[in-house]
């Protein structure tokens, strides 16, 4: 019965997620680029799902998003921020004599940790207006880091520093929200079967499974949208940032 708000939900782990909440009987909004498969995705789920074309970035997208989950179902219980991009470039490549662009690093700090915290700021308004449970509980923010924010490697200054700030401001946001009844949640994925790892070379997709200890393979995208409910259903989780990697730790 819960009413959520997914971005990035037209592929990855936030296709996952929507799929498996509308299995669960969540209703879905469905939030992703307008040049991205969404529209699609929302009409094969049926009723239970809606597209909103918007870009995270973008204060009165979002905006208009949530208008839409209000206008359709009534109220907005769960935010899954799933929207990401990632490059791999060096500070400074000697051998080429090349310089990390600035235009580049500030992308991926504007889409995924501003981004994520706009949408988080707009959600929580929107939250707040749900009746309390029993509890006190009347929403949840669930963010998605990366064990890039802990092992950077190589090549990852701007990714790590986007998913750092997102564990960062993971529970000052829980502190902040807590009289309101909005718990605040970040998962830190390891290596996940996406559509960021699906361009490799099948070699080189084998090689980086069998460097997580246990189990020694990708994570499904599934089990990423599986800890998602189980964070739903758990009142008490609040404030953490959770790994789901395997006991993985990156190498440089």
């Amino acid at each position: 019965g819960l009413v959520a708000l997914v971005t990035g939900g037209a592929s990855g782990l936030g296709r996952a997620t929507v799929e498996r909440l509308v299995e669960q009987g969540a209703r879905v909004v469905l939030l992703d680029l307008p040049s991205s498969p969404g529209a699609q995705l929302a009409k094969e789920l049926g009723e239970r799902c809606a597209f909103a074309p918007a870009d995270v970035t973008s204060a009165e997208e979002v905006g208009d998003a949530l208008a839409l989950t209000q206008k359709e179902f009534g109220r907005l219980d769960l935010t899954v921020n799933c929207a990401g991009v990632g490059i791999a470039v060096k500070t400074y490549n000697s051998k080429k004599d090349k310089v990390h662009e600035l235009e580049d690093f500030q992308r991926v700090i504007n889409v995924n940790l501003v981004g994520t915290f706009n949408v988080i700021r707009l959600s929580a308004r929107l939250m707040s207006q749900n009746k309390p449970d029993p509890d006190g509980h009347r929403g949840l923010v669930v963010n998605t880091a990366s064990v890039a924010a802990f092992e950077g490697q190589v090549g990852q200054a701007a990714y790590s520093a986007s998913k750092g700030g997102i564990v960062g401001m993971t529970l000052p946001i829980a502190r902040d929200l807590a009289p309101l009844g909005i718990r605040v949640v970040t998962i830190a994925p390891g290596l996940f079967s996406t559509p960021l790892l699906a361009g490799l070379p099948e070699r080189v997709r084998n090689f980086l499974g069998q460097q997580v200890p246990f189990p020694s393979r990708l994570g499904h995208p599934l089990e990423y949208a599986h800890l998602v409910q189980a964070l739903a259903e758990n009142p008490m989780v609040n404030g953490e940032v959770v790994r789901l990697d395997g006991a993985l730790r990156m190498q440089p």
